[in-house]
């Protein structure tokens, strides 16, 4: 293994375990955090795989942003879902999408009984980088089944900080940077066939939340919350809940909202931390997979213009912090040509998607 590959795994254990450190307290640097030793200096040759350019492999995970991968990309290409230890919500996905059941890449993930009795023995635990992880796996199912595409759905809002302080990122493994670096890796060690791009860079959570919208057969399915992923249902306490129920809002109306999560989320006073944590009133967002504070505002704004009074909680005391509710930034809500590893075709689907909707 070269020092330069050695490397590339420091880095991405030490960004990808950014949150770990940081809620534990651990001081530490990329270079000395970790050891990595290696049997041999010899670099393996490049695997040689039949690809077929029109087959994407596209990652299930039951929210709505794979959600709008999987629709726009269904036609154009011979798309073939892959679910991670499937389970309701991404079974329901790929259904409601028109897939056959049996027509999708099953793999299945377990943990290594070690590491649960260190659990047990109250070894520190915490976040991983899961899409790290996954982007392998996906690499892996792309060559066994012969397609060149892999799709992910890695939003732009992904690249903001959780803390802006440290620059610590929950979603480091779902940022452009990660996604850059993985592909030179893929290049340089793997294939240079195997193409691997988050379809969905361009689009902020803002913008993807608007196309999912126009997908109301995906409404009563999908399911974003960690909380009640075993119970395949929103939990509707957490920030994950509360995030996805206002980025919807400007875009799915109120009533449908509330059929969806089982309740008015901008009406439950004990979701205000989180409210908080989200309008960027505190140092540190949620660690959760979220939209940037620009965004997230802009959605509450909108919801503010669209809601008759009486104003529930949480839209009420957003009025009260009298804040200049302007985004300072409003790119998000457009398409970003610039900042993706996208190819001109995919791009084109976006642009087409956006403009029909």
């Amino acid at each position: 293994m070269e020092t330069s590959q050695i490397d590339w795994w420091k880095k991405v254990y030490f960004h990808g375990l950014g949150e770990f450190f940081f809620l534990n307290s651990i001081t530490t640097d990329k270079s000395s955090f970790v050891n990595i030793e290696c049997a041999t200096t010899d670099t393996l040759e490049k695997g040689k795989f039949d690809l077929d350019s029109n087959k994407v492999l596209i990652p299930i995970g039951g929210g709505k942003d794979s959600v709008v991968t999987l629709e726009l990309l269904k036609e154009p290409f011979e798309s073939t879902p892959l679910i991670l230890n499937p389970r309701q919500a991404s079974i329901e996905t790929i259904l409601a999408a028109g897939y056959e059941k049996e027509n999708f890449v099953e793999i299945k993930r377990t943990i290594h009984p070690t590491l649960l009795e260190l659990n047990d023995l109250g070894f520190l635990n915490g976040h991983t980088p899961f899409s790290a992880l996954l982007a392998f796996i996906c690499v892996f199912a792309a060559a066994l089944s012969g397609s060149k595409q892999i799709a992910l759905s890695n939003e732009s809002s992904a690249n903001e900080p959780t803390d802006q302080i440290s620059g610590v990122n929950h979603q480091y493994s779902k940022s452009i940077e990660f996604e850059r670096d993985f592909r030179e890796y893929v290049a340089k060690y793997i294939s240079e066939d195997i193409k691997y791009f988050s379809f969905l860079r361009p689009l902020s959570e803002y913008t993807i939340a608007r196309l999912f919208a126009t997908f109301p057969n995906h409404f009563n399915s999908f399911k974003s919350c960690n909380v009640g992923s075993k119970s395949d249902s929103w939990c509707g306490n957490c920030a994950k809940c509360l995030f996805t129920y206002i980025i919807l809002s400007p875009f799915v109306e109120r009533d449908i909202l509330i059929e969806i999560f089982g309740k008015d989320l901008y009406d439950d006073q004990l979701l205000l931390q989180h409210f908080n944590e989200l309008i960027g009133q505190t140092e540190v967002k949620p660690f959760e997979c979220v939209g940037t504070i620009d965004e997230v505002n802009m959605a509450v704004n909108m919801a503010l213009n669209m809601t008759k009074k009486p104003l529930p909680f949480l839209l009420n005391y957003y009025t009260s912090l009298s804040l200049d509710i302007s985004p300072d930034d409003t790119s998000f809500i457009y398409l970003d040509e610039d900042n993706h590893c996208i190819e001109n075709q995919f791009l084109e689907i976006l642009k087409i998607a956006l403009n029909d909707r």
